[in-house]
């Protein structure tokens, strides 16, 4: 049986072999489907709630399909019931462990039950056009980060944005600030996050983002200490 350490292995060998070729940057094709990452569960405040309809409603507005993680509770089930409930198309991408506790939206439009996290985030990045953040937790940082990693990278060609509902982002960018004062970040690869409080605007950029250009590293090879971070910094997204 394949182990977890094996898939890793296997992971970092396609990873390595990318780093060796060129990267190829292109247009992305027109939207057809928007990968939503977001809590399994509904979180503090009921606007999170509302801004999952908002989304759905929004794609179904649109004529978006929803590639997701497959998931029946939280924020994760209400874009899904949203979607569905406007006719709709949806994709969930669930781990074979979390099926199993039942968790597995059985209504949804294609339910596809994978091994493990990577597949799972594997599959979604194939099939969603762009990628949307509602607030989530761990996860949902996790396979936001992973896709922004590969378009900064230039392995992935498609666009990714915060659903920022009442500020719930704001000590990310911050952060993200911070990374592009320290010179681990420049600001066009931190740009590369759109950032909108409405789902419409939010879309409206996904549609119109074109991929970036540039090199990732910042004084590669210098061999020296780097410069102080110039002053200037515009507000991200």
């Amino acid at each position: 049986m394949e182990t977890d350490r094996s898939r890793r292995g296997a992971t970092v060998d396609r990873v390595a072999a990318l780093d060796d070729e060129e990267p190829r940057m292109t247009r992305p094709q027109e939207l057809q489907r928007i990968g939503v990452f977001c809590g399994s569960s509904p979180g503090a405040r009921p606007a999170y709630a509302s801004a999952a309809v908002a989304l759905g409603q929004a794609l179904v507005g649109r004529g978006l399909g929803l590639v997701y993680g497959g998931g029946c509770v939280g924020l994760m089930g209400i874009v899904a019931d949203t979607v569905l409930a406007g006719g709709g198309e949806v994709v969930g991408v669930i781990p074979r462990s979390l099926a199993r506790k039942e968790v597995a939206h059985e209504g949804v439009s294609e339910l596809l039950v994978v091994e493990d996290m990577f597949e799972r985030k594997r599959i979604m990045m194939e099939r969603a056009d762009a990628f949307v953040s509602l607030p989530g937790g761990v996860g949902t940082l996790d396979e936001l980060f992973e896709v922004w990693t590969w378009v900064q990278l230039g392995h992935l060609s498609k666009p990714a944005g915060l659903l920022d509902v009442e500020d719930f982002y704001r000590g990310l960018f911050r952060f993200l600030d911070q990374l592009v004062d320290e010179r681990f970040l420049r600001s066009p690869h931190r740009d590369l996050l759109l950032r909108e409080e409405d789902p419409e605007l939010l879309l409206d950029r996904l549609s119109a983002w074109s991929p970036p250009g540039g090199d990732k590293w910042i004084d590669r090879g210098s061999g020296g200490p780097l410069k102080p971070a110039g002053a200037g910094r515009s507000r991200p997204g």
